[in-house]
């Protein structure tokens, strides 16, 4: 464990509301960062997805970078442009 995980878990414990709101926003950039990845991975631009999805480059970045409360359809269009599938797990 680094320093800045160390300095996370210690906030963590001394305060409930960081704890929630640190693990929320993680999720939501986590959705983002994987959706960035994948399409990386693809070899697509966000201009070639925004194509395949008939929208503008500014709305793909939107969901790499701002990923909250995205719509699951949306998720699974975005898979479908690049070639995947889209697998949730509830846990």
């Amino acid at each position: 464990m680094d320093d800045l995980d160390k300095y996370i878990e210690k906030r963590k414990k001394e305060s409930p509301a960081f704890a929630q709101n640190y693990d929320k926003g993680y999720e939501q950039f986590k959705i983002g960062a994987l959706l960035k990845q994948a399409r990386l991975d693809a070899g697509l631009t966000q201009a070639q997805v925004a194509n395949k999805l008939k929208t503008g480059k500014s709305a793909i970045s939107r969901i790499e970078n701002h990923a909250e409360d995205i719509r699951l359809s949306t998720l699974v269009n975005y898979a479908q442009a690049l070639g995947k599938s889209l697998k949730l797990e509830v846990a």
